[in-house]
């Protein structure tokens, strides 16, 4: 037995620093169970999910990675680091550009992540005869709570991964596998009194800490939900057209973040404060191009546009009036609606 822990763990070291070769920045294991503590049936219950229907579906294999996969015997978690290399919120005072999300300025990372994750767990076959799969976030996997157990981080009061090492920062992978590796312990709640990641909150999406309701979320808002955007939202969005970062980029423990050094998730330079006006006059095509390969696509031109108008009425510049004013006649109701709500937020400011 002795003999065989040692080898389990010369493979566990061996996965290590492959995982480090790839470019993530940790890597740890945990057991194929998930702390009874995590009340996945009240989040349902409350409601907090909105229409991510996907969630309340299939929820009992988010709770036990056995109802997934029952060959599972370990849980491998991957941190990769994306911190970007300028504060995110600066983009915010610019009240004529967009602020897109930081992880979304590129390539997408479920592609750029896969990839890597499939190649470790190459490794890992060649050197066993253990069966993987591999996992980022597009699959019935709960991997917050899974790399929390395994010692990646901690979840924060604003229910992201955070690491001492890297902030919270990291995308995170999975590879279930039937090989039992020895396991990583917990890390502990390194948040203490802090709740500045609930105070900056936009729309107050925050319930309590470490309880998001989505449907006040804006990356929920300006991406998940594919109806017109609730009015009570629209001035809190601000110039947000993807996503939102606020409660990820005040969080104390980034001072141990660096910037990523993957180059597909390095920010394009067209997307780090993108013009509202030649946002918004992109048709489908134009939209598929420019954001091909990146995260964007997936929400289609319609909803993109949609966001666009949100932060056009909240610019405040009745100059983009002439970017709205065409949008009136869209193909889209969805489009035509915002165009209009834009009109009379620039008419009324201007």
């Amino acid at each position: 037995m002795a003999a065989l822990n040692k080898n389990l763990l010369d493979i566990k070291s061996i996965l290590y620093a492959k995982a480090i070769e790839l470019g993530f920045c940790d890597m740890r294991v945990t057991k194929p169970q998930i702390a009874a503590s995590l009340n996945l049936d009240s989040w349902l219950n409350a409601g907090y999910h909105g229409s991510m229907g996907w969630m309340e579906g299939r929820k009992e294999q988010r709770a036990n990675p056995k109802v997934l996969w029952p060959e599972v015997n370990s849980v491998i978690m991957l941190g990769f680091n994306y911190g970007p290399d300028a504060d995110p919120l600066d983009i915010l005072q610019h009240k004529t550009k967009g602020a897109i999300s930081v992880y979304a300025r590129n390539r997408d990372y479920h592609d750029v992540i896969k990839g890597k994750l499939k190649l470790l767990a190459q490794t890992l076959v060649g050197m066993t005869d253990a069966q993987v799969k591999v996992f980022v976030d597009t699959a019935p996997v709960l991997e917050k709570p899974l790399g929390a157990q395994a010692g990646l981080g901690w979840q924060g009061k604003h229910t992201v991964l955070v690491s001492r090492n890297f902030g919270n920062w990291m995308f995170l992978g999975a590879i279930y596998t039937t090989l039992e590796l020895p396991f990583d312990e917990a890390e502990q709640d390194h948040c203490g009194s802090c709740r500045k990641c609930l105070d900056i909150c936009p729309t107050n999406a925050f319930s309590q800490p470490y309880l998001l309701d989505s449907r006040r979320c804006i990356s929920y808002l300006t991406i998940e939900s594919k109806v017109q955007i609730p009015l009570d939202f629209r001035k809190a969005i601000g110039n947000r057209i993807y996503g939102c970062d606020d409660c990820l980029a005040v969080c104390p423990w980034n001072k141990f973040a660096v910037e990523a050094s993957e180059a597909k998730l390095q920010a394009r330079s067209d997307l780090i404060s993108p013009d509202l006006s030649e946002l918004a006059m992109l048709d489908d095509a134009a939209f598929r191009l420019k954001f091909s390969g990146s995260p964007i696509k997936r929400i289609g031109r319609d909803r993109f546009i949609r966001n666009v108008l949100v932060a056009i009425g909240n610019s405040g510049n009745s100059d983009l009036l002439r970017v709205v004013e065409p949008l009136l006649k869209d193909e889209s109701e969805l489009v035509r609606d915002m165009a209009e709500w834009a009109q009379g937020e620039l008419q009324r400011t201007g």
